[in-house]
Order: structure tokens, then C-alpha cells, then sequence
């Protein structure tokens, strides 16, 4: 089958078509991934009224690039997916109303996807991964640990109280001076710097469990930059560093946490996905725990780390080809954009028929 996909969750206007074999091999056709880094880069991170416009003004051109670049009419895929949630809600809808237009004007079946769910199933659509795996979401809006048991079965094993990764990121690049987006800027900088130069914290590290929280180190990074204030590059650098030896460091911890609470399960690989997975530092120290459990690690390519809809495309190629013989395949045409929407609420395919 062939899956058109739009994804227009945050900054990021995106639209790809996806096959799936019969074997269950997927192939991406064409990616087409619109940033709005310039968009927002002078107010240090998303603005949700600029990137809602910008996605109305972008996503016909591009998704019209999308089918262009696979070879395709739309008339001639098998399916329209959107990104329904979670993100920010004016992005959400227009890429939502799109699909549900393009979908009736095609007849064809539309699949509303969670965002997140696309991000866990990736690694089946790049490795044709087997199930259960344990996956490290770790993006700008998400931080969470899952047991990844199954197309809409899945186990949050922990998540984040406050921060997710990936703002903390952001907002510390900002906080220093860098620009956004601020994980790339942050991770070149720390190159450079001593990470053991300043004393920060750990947050929830060593203790039970496998939840996150960023917010403190974002606070304890401040107060040290106040303190050592006015910056001088190596201050920069050396900020950069131990900033990000204490993120990745939490991520460890926690990681080895939810794979201890899993002990039972025979999980097939440590899986990482979101656009903090494409950090050096955090693949370098996830290989690690990988090894240790003598687990392969299972990264996306860069350009599938981030907010892509090839990986929409998937999720719903995924749900479709578990649907039972003569099930309602246009029963997310109701669907609506939500803000929020857990990964664990979901359900398989087969229960939703």
C-alpha cells in the first residue's frame, strides 16, 4: 500500500508517501520537510500563531512536492494520514482539515496518527524491528520511556514531571545566547567545554522509577551563568558542557531504570527516537547501556529523528494493514486535533475496528 502523510504538529511542515509491502517492509517514496527556523528564531522557539500560518501558507506546495517526488497522483495512493495530536492545536488543524479534504475528495480512508506513535514505530519502518522494544522518546515537547509491545499497545514506563529534554535544550542555548535552534548550537559548543567545571544537578536521578524532570537543571544552569556573568566564551562553552553531561546523564539513568522495572520482558532492542536522538553525547551513552544489556541500539537517520511525516505515513500503513477484512477504514474522518493525547491511550487496530 501507499500512504500520503502530512505532519504539522510544531514548526515543521511536512509530507511524504510511504509503501508497505506485503512482507511488511516499508520504503519511503518521497520526504519533504518545510523549517520554520527563520520563522522563530528571533523570539528563541516556537510561536504557535506563526507556525500555524505558516503551515496554511506551506502545506498545498508541499504536499504536492510529496506526490510529485514519489511518482504518484492522489488518486492513486491507498490512504491520507494526518498528525492529530499532540502539538500545537492551530498546526494540528490545518494539517488535520487538510487531510480529512483531500480524503473525502479522493475517497479515500483516512487515518488520524498520534504523533508519538509515529515517532515509536519508526524504527519498524527503518529496521523492520520486531516487537517488544523498549523506546527513549526524547524530543522538544517529550520525554518519555515505553515498552513498545505492539501497533497501539503500549506501556509508558515513565515521563517527564515538568520540562522535556529538548526545551531544556532550547532553553539553555537561549539562556546562553546561541539562537535556536538551540540543541544542535548547545551540542557544537559543548564540544569545547569543560563539563565538569560547573556543579549542576541530576535531577531524580538514583531514585526509583523511570520519570524525567528538567525543570531544576534548567534553573541550577541559569544561577550558574548569572553568577559567572558577564560570559566569556569558554564560560559558554564550559555552561554547554556540563548542561549537557547532566541531561544525558538523567537520560541514563532513568533508562537503566525502566530496563530493570522490565526485567521480565525479552525486549528486542533499545530503541531511540525524537530530535534529541540525534545528539552525539546521548547515542554514545545509550550505546552503552545497549551493550550492557546486549541490546542492539536502533537510532533513525537524521532526517527521521525530527518531526517528519514519513513516520505518520508509517504508523498508519502499520494500523491499515492490521485492520480486520471489511472494518470501517474511514472511521477517523470525525476524528479531532487534540492538544494533548497520551501514547498509552491508544489502542490496536483490531480493537478500534
Amino acid at each position: 500500500m501507499n500512504v500520503l502523510g502530512i505532519e504539522t504538529s510544531c514548526d515543521e511542515t511536512a509530507a511524504a508517501v510511504v509503501h508497505r509491502d506485503a512482507n511488511g517492509a516499508g520504503e519511503i517514496r518521497s520526504s519533504v520537510v518545510l523549517s520554520q527556523i527563520e520563522e522563530h528564531s528571533a523570539f528563541g522557539g516556537v510561536v504557535p500563531e506563526i507556525a500555524a500560518r505558516a503551515h496554511v501558507e506551506a502545506l498545498d506546495r508541499i504536499i504536492a512536492a510529496a506526490l510529485h517526488d514519489a511518482g504518484l497522483e492522489l488518486a492513486e495512493v491507498d490512504a491520507i494520514a494526518a498528525t492529530a495530536g499532540p502539538g500545537l492545536i492551530g498546526g494540528l488543524i490545518v494539517g488535520l482539515t487538510s487531510a480529512k479534504a483531500l480524503a473525502w475528495a479522493a475517497g479515500k480512508p483516512l487515518f488520524a496518527i498520534n504523533h508519538l506513535e509515529g515517532h515509536a514505530l519508526t524504527a519498524r519502518l527503518t529496521d523492520q524491528l520486531a516487537f517488544p522494544y523498549l523506546l527513549l522518546l526524547v524530543s522538544g515537547g517529550h520525554t518519555q520511556l515505553v515498552a513498545v509491545h505492539g501497533v497501539g499497545h503500549y506501556e509508558r514506563l515513565g515521563t517527564t514531571i515538568d520540562d522535556a529534554a529538548g526545551e531544556a535544550f532550547d532553553k539553555t542555548a537561549k539562556l546562553l545566547g546561541l539562537g535556536y535552534p538551540g540543541g544542535p548550537r548547545v551540542e557544537q559548543r559543548a564540544r569545547s567545554g569543560n563539563p565538569e567545571r560547573f556543579t549542576l544537578p541530576r535531577p531524580l536521578a538514583g531514585r526509583p522509577g523511570a520519570d524525567f524532570s528538567f525543570a531544576g537543571l534548567k534553573t541550577a544552569v541559569r544561577l550558574a551563568a548569572e553568577a559567572a556573568s558577564p560570559l566569556s566564551k569558554v564560560d559558554v562553552d564550559d555552561l554547554a558542557a556540563g548542561f549537557q553531561k547532566a541531561a544525558v546523564d538523567c537520560l541514563v539513568d532513568r533508562t537503566r531504570n525502566a530496563l530493570a522495572m522490565s526485567a521480565g520482558t525479552r525486549f528486542t532492542a533499545l530503541v531511540a527516537a525524537g530530535g534529541v536522538a540525534a545528539n552525539k553525547a546521548v547515542a554514545n551513552a545509550l550505546q552503552a547501556i545497549a551493550d550492557d544489556h546486549g541490546l542492539p541500539l536502533v537510532l533513525p537517520p537524521l532526517e527521521l529523528c525530527g518531526d517528519n511525516a514519513a513516520m505518520i505515513a508509517w504508523a498508519a500503513a502499520e494500523r491499515m494493514s492490521l485492520m480486520p477484512s471489511g472494518a470501517d477504514r474511514a472511521g477517523d474522518a470525525d476524528h479531532p486535533a487534540l492538544a494533548r493525547w497520551p501514547l498509552d491511550s491508544l489502542k490496536p487496530p483490531q480493537a478500534a475496528a
